[in-house]
């Protein structure tokens, strides 16, 4: 009987509907952490799971890039140290380089002005790969990733290594594209964003 409501919502094409009853912050910083209080409707339709509670961490969404110097036929990598990384390891990690979107700002821009900041490229094409969650049972945030085909001659900024108002010191890593995928391939990425990148990168070259 179950699976027949499961099956008959899954046709419906409509997600069951969630009551809020409240949510509040309760962290406001840089980063935002909201409370939330809500009624779920079960998915076998069976009934209601009432007054869940869950904290939501609010930062916003990213957008992130691979960016690949095509004439040389290498990707560029970022390499920075991450203090949430730190305890668990490796410290310093590298990854797509990215950056977070200001209110209004289209995600497109956003990844072009961090590539200038970060690593002093001059992006002229950009071709979205995906937008995901990051981890959506505790953040809102999605990233929106793309990738970013240079030359040579695009990179204006050679000394680019991030803004020294937000004390970050970036460094540019070049790797060759058969590299580059051989570690995704291999599980040698620890980034995310990275690791999705890389996959997708293989699959183009494959095709």
């Amino acid at each position: 009987m179950a699976e027949k409501k499961r099956a008959a919502k899954k046709a419906a094409g409509k997600p069951p509907a969630v009551k809020v009853r409240h949510r509040r912050e309760v962290f406001n910083r840089f980063f935002k952490i909201v409370e939330a209080e809500f009624d779920q409707p079960r998915l076998d339709g069976s009934g209601v799971i009432k007054n869940v509670k869950r904290l939501v961490f609010e930062r916003g969404d990213s957008a992130a890039a691979l960016v690949h110097v095509t004439d040389r036929d290498v990707v560029v990598l970022t390499e920075q140290f991450r203090f949430p990384t730190f305890d668990k390891g490796p410290g310093f990690i590298l990854e797509a380089m990215a950056g977070s979107i200001s209110e209004g700002e289209a995600p497109e821009d956003c990844i072009r002005r961090e590539m200038l900041e970060e690593i002093g490229y001059d992006a002229k094409t950009l071709e979205k790969i995906a937008h995901f969650y990051v981890s959506p049972g505790g953040t809102s945030e999605r990233i929106f990733l793309y990738y970013a085909p240079v030359t040579s001659a695009d990179l204006v900024n050679p000394d680019a290594c991030g803004v020294a108002d937000e004390h970050e010191d970036i460094r540019r890593v070049e790797v060759p594209v058969k590299t580059f995928i051989e570690d995704a391939k291999n599980g040698a990425i620890e980034d995310g964003k990275l690791l999705v990148a890389g996959l997708w990168l293989a699959t183009r070259v494959a095709r």
